[in-house]
This record gives C-alpha cells, structure tokens and sequence, in this order.
C-alpha cells in the first residue's frame, strides 16, 4: 500500500471537509439540544455524506466519460475549485458562507434537524468533498483503489464524529483565534495540494514535465 497516496488523500480529504471549521457551526445548529440528540444528528449527517461520497467516488469517472470528460481535464478542473476553496479559507470567506447556509437553514422553515441539509449536504459532502473523491478513485483504479480511498474517507468522517462529540470542549480550549489559525494553515495546505492537481493533469496531457 502507497503510504505517500495515503497521506495525501487524507490530508486532500481532511482539509476539504474541513472538520475543525465545521465544529462552531455544529454547536450553532444544535445549540440547546441534549448530548444524546447531539451525538445522532451529527452520526447522521457523517453517514449520509459517507453514502454520497462513495457513490460518486465508485461512479463519478464513469459518468464523466458518457458525457466526454477525460480525467485528467476533470483533475485540473477539480484543481482550479480546490483552490478558490483554499482562497475562501484564507480570507475567512469560506465560514461566512457557510454561517450564512446554517441560518438561512434554520431562518427558512421549521426543520429542526439539521443532519442531512445543511451538515450533511453542502458543509461535509460539498462540490469540493465530490471533486476530490473523484481525482482520488482516478489515481487508484479497480476496487482496491476505490476500497482505499473510501477507508480513507470514512477515517476523515470518523474524525469528524468525534470531533462533533467534544466541539463544545474544543470550542472553549481553542477560542475564536484559534479556530481561524488552524484554518488558515490549513487553507495553505490545500493551495499547495490543489496546484498539485493541475500540474498531474497537465502533465498526463504532455504539457508539464516537471
């Protein structure tokens, strides 16, 4: 097993997801709820994004090439969105959208749960979660490449579970500040990951041989 991939899936995975930035919203969205409710919606949200996940990660080629899209066309474009997402981390745009999501969910109708929309649907399984799973089944063809990267994606939405069941604790040792330094690292280190894809797409047309 290829424990560079690995590491890079996981990284590409963890810093898309996103999970430290997602705790606040967490605490938002079920501020009042009892731990037990807590600790279901938060299950709940990690297992719908999981199926959803996996489903485009074991067919997300295949409709690519039915409706002509080359991976490695995909790759540079899955690149290019990850870095205006690595942009959006930066520069803070990034959670301000994603507030703006959570209470307009809770503004809009009385939906008391938030797991499937919006913690499931956009803030974990987002356009960036669905690039990446793609790019990464792409670079590992045939079932053990998709059985990898879906173990890999279940560690990063197990992480995440675990992160939802002590967001309050982490909440108040982190502090405001330290939530936006964490997430700020970690959008330089998706830049970094995202300019990776466009040069593997690049280079798999001929046109970087660096």
């Amino acid at each position: 097993m290829d424990s560079a991939f690995l590491i890079s899936a996981f990284a590409t995975l963890f810093v898309i997801v996103d999970p430290i930035g997602l705790m606040p919203l967490f605490l938002a969205m079920t501020q009042g709820m009892p731990q037990r409710q807590r600790r279901s919606i938060g299950l709940r949200a990690c297992l719908v994004a999981a199926v959803l996940l996996t489903v485009f990660a074991a067919f997300g080629e295949a409709v690519l090439g039915f409706v002509g899209i080359t991976m490695p066309a995909f790759r540079i474009a899955g690149g290019i969105l990850l870095f205006l997402t690595a942009l959006d981390m930066l520069f803070e745009r990034r959670t301000k959208r994603r507030e703006d999501q959570a209470e307009g969910q809770s503004e809009a109708e009385d939906h008391p749960d938030p797991s499937v929309f919006p913690l499931a649907i956009p803030l974990i399984a987002g356009p960036g979660a669905i690039a990446s799973m793609i790019l990464l089944a792409g670079e590992r063809p045939g079932l053990g490449g998709l059985a990898t990267v879906v173990a890999v994606m279940l560690a990063v939405l197990g992480l995440l579970f675990c992160l939802f069941l002590i967001a309050g604790l982490f909440e108040r040792l982190l502090g405001k500040t330290g939530i936006v330094v964490v997430t700020r690292l970690l959008g330089m280190l998706l830049a970094a990951l995202s300019v990776q894809f466009v040069l593997d797409g690049l280079r798999a047309y001929g046109l970087a041989n660096w």
